[in-house]
């Protein structure tokens, strides 16, 4: 019986069925009828187990209290409660079973108790997280809709200030349209600046020359006018400073000083271009070409090639102009005297945009020079127009000025050339001509430059880069050059 009442206690029966209880009353509002019902059922069998497993010890109890043991007690308490209508169920496992089962329905309900309580905090930490994330979530889009509309306020000002700023663009771009218009214009003033400033030095040089000649005839006036008058002798014989004196020298006339003007005018432009005209030539030239000896050796080319065609239109024109004076000429003078005053007077006819055009074409199939295919020699266009006029003003001096022909591998004349920088001074051959000589009368009136080098004539020629312009340019040079046409004359030589 003692073991029966130990067993009891230890399986919490009662705590067991407290807490059931206790969890029916808190969850009966929210089960449905048969959760309740089945839960009241359980803590029926549950009753009926212990009340079971108390018959069991009472009986126990009530025979070891031998025949008439605990009579009175069953007659007084336990009748009167069977009598109010309570039927018990009868035991149909043993004690030690049902109480095993009690104990683990116990245990399965404390787990039960223990997870649940687990839901329920782990129920609530989510709640609390979601509550948390809505919160953030309405943050964010509180932040979202405050950026929306920053955007779209920047955007509206963005639109604003591009429009703005296209103007200005418009603005700005007129600004510097007009700036380049007045650098190009104050370009061409300085340009003009430095025209006038050579132009002054010319006219400088030439009043220089114009005072020589003034004193040089001044003096002559001035000893014409001190010299004695002769005196007469006596004798029949004329004494010998009665002997008429020699005639003084004649003073130099109009056409004669005009000419000694012109040639120093073009002796200093021809100096000029090679100075100065040359040197910015160059400069430009290097942008496109990297060798500097065919940056020479173009340039050269083009003055030869200025100078022959200049010479060319010069003779065509006095042909021209002797034609033209036949048939009216009747002066003083000469015909020849009245050709030379007429082309002196008449310089500005010279087409210098055909000879220019001339120059390129004998250039572009020239053997000796090459350009790069992106460009062409129409990039000399100014310089080759400068010697053009240079050259044709020089062929109406008398006597003329002209250059003299020049060949690769030469035998190097002191006479006529000075070496360059860069020569080898103890070669005796001409590698390459860098600028010509100025010729009157056959001798040297200005030395030339030239480059010297050992082995000039084994230097191999460079070939054409290929061109589409240039070619057609060499189709039509055969119909358009008038240089195959020369004549055999001394003058007439290709330089």
């Amino acid at each position: 019986m003692s073991e029966t009442i130990r067993r009891l206690a230890s399986s919490s029966t009662y705590a067991a069925l407290q807490d059931k209880i206790s969890a029916l009353k808190d969850s009966y509002a929210i089960n449905s009828c048969d959760t309740n019902l089945g839960r009241l059922c359980e803590l029926i069998e549950l009753t009926s187990k212990i009340q079971s497993q108390l018959f069991t010890a009472m009986s126990l109890t009530a025979s070891e209290g031998g025949t008439y043991g605990g009579v009175d007690t069953l007659k007084s308490r336990l009748l009167p409660w069977l009598g109010a209508g309570f039927i018990a169920s009868g035991g149909s496992v043993t004690s030690d079973t049902s109480l095993a089962l009690i104990q683990e329905s116990v245990e399965k309900d404390r787990k039960i108790s223990e997870l649940k309580s687990k839901h329920n905090d782990d129920l609530i930490k989510l709640e609390t997280e979601l509550s948390a994330a809505q919160g953030e979530l309405n943050v964010t889009r509180d932040e979202l809709n405050d950026s929306q509309a920053e955007l779209e306020k920047t955007k509206v000002e963005s639109g604003g200030t591009m429009l703005a700023s296209e103007e200005e663009i418009i603005l700005l771009r007129a600004d510097l349209r007009l700036a380049r218009d007045e650098a190009s214009r104050y370009k061409l003033q300085l340009d003009r600046v430095g025209d006038y400033e050579r132009q002054i030095d010319r006219l400088k040089g030439e009043i220089s020359l114009l005072r020589q000649e003034r004193e040089i005839l001044e003096s002559r006036l001035r000893r014409r006018s001190c010299s004695p008058p002769p005196r007469r002798c006596r004798s029949p014989v004329l004494c010998d400073y009665e002997r008429p004196l020699p005639p003084p020298p004649s003073s130099p006339t109009h056409a004669e000083l005009t000419n000694s003007i012109r040639h120093s005018r073009l002796v200093a432009r021809f100096n000029d271009l090679y100075a100065v005209d040359r040197l910015d030539m160059q400069d430009r030239l290097r942008r496109f070409v990297d060798d500097d000896e065919m940056v020479k050796r173009i340039i050269f080319i083009a003055t030869c090639e200025a100078f022959h065609v200049a010479k060319m239109s010069f003779r065509a024109f006095r042909l021209r102009a002797r034609k033209l004076l036949l048939p009216i000429h009747s002066g003083p003078g000469s015909l020849e005297e009245a050709v030379t005053d007429y082309i002196v007077r008449n310089l500005d006819l010279y087409d210098v945009d055909r000879s220019v055009e001339d120059v390129i074409r004998a250039m572009n199939v020239n053997p000796k020079i090459s350009f790069p295919p992106e460009c062409e020699f129409a990039l000399l266009s100014p310089f080759i127009r400068e010697v053009c006029k240079v050259a044709y003003r020089m062929q109406a001096l008398e006597p003329p000025l002209d250059i003299p022909l020049a060949t690769d591998g030469e035998l190097m004349s002191e006479t006529k050339y000075r070496r360059s920088y860069d020569s080898e001074f103890s070669a005796p051959l001409v590698a390459y001509h860098v600028w010509p000589a100025l010729l009157e009368d056959c001798s040297v009136l200005i030395k030339g430059e030239c480059v010297t080098r050992r082995g000039a004539l084994s230097s191999p020629r460079r070939s054409r880069s290929p061109s589409p312009i240039r070619s057609s340019s060499r189709l039509s040079r055969s119909s358009l050059s008038p240089r195959r046409s020369r004549s055999p004359s001394p003058r007439s030589r290709r330089y």
